[in-house]
């Protein structure tokens, strides 16, 4: 029965792969064609939708670790609530991050949505670079929120268990606090040379 299971797979991805390269070759199917049709706008709107939306999903998970951990060990140690909502803060500053990039990449948005002159070199670098600027720093404000509520939690934790442990655990917070902005500086590196739609 192993035998079956791999041949049928096998002679699907053989199949499949034969009938996409004779639809490339033969100019029938382009996998690529949307990055030359779609609209410059269009990859310039989402790289700013997924700047911000993934950068308020790295706060919201991070402040959730960070919150529960936060409540469960203020349950032991009631004396480490205010000190440790400097974590939450860091969370916060992540969400902060994607708006900021979002607000710089929306000024680069401005001219008319009509056709004529929108497919240009100009526009699709630019629509492009928005694109993937945003991405990046949506994609580093996501891991670095995670990042910051796991060390906040443990912070917490720590700090419930002996309270000189806290600035120790603090210093590497702010480490995993700044992934998030290395995320804003690549993306304002990448869209330095932008221009705005014409």
């Amino acid at each position: 029965m192993g035998y079956l299971t791999q041949y049928a797979a096998g002679y699907s991805v053989t199949s499949l792969t034969t009938l996409l390269l004779v639809l490339y070759f033969t100019d029938h199917f382009h996998p690529f064609y949307f990055l030359r049709t779609a609209s410059p706008y269009a990859w310039a709107m989402t790289g700013i939708g997924l700047c911000i939306g993934l950068s308020v999903m790295g706060a919201a998970w991070g402040i959730y670790i960070t919150g529960s951990s936060i409540l469960g060990a203020g349950v032991r140690t009631p004396r480490i609530t205010t000190k440790n909502l400097i974590s939450i803060i860091f969370c916060e500053v992540t969400a902060i991050y994607g708006v900021i990039i979002s607000i710089v990449f929306s000024a680069k948005i401005t001219g008319s949505l009509s056709d004529q002159g929108l497919y240009t070199r100009d526009n699709f670098f630019t629509g492009h670079l928005l694109f993937w600027g945003g991405l990046t720093t949506g994609l580093c404000n996501l891991i670095g929120g995670a990042s910051v509520g796991v060390t906040g939690a443990n912070a917490a934790v720590a700090d419930a268990a002996d309270g000189q442990l806290f600035i120790k655990i603090l210093i590497v917070e702010i480490f995993s606090s700044i992934i998030p902005m290395f995320g804003l500086i690549v993306a304002l590196l990448m869209t330095a040379n932008t221009s705005e739609f014409k």
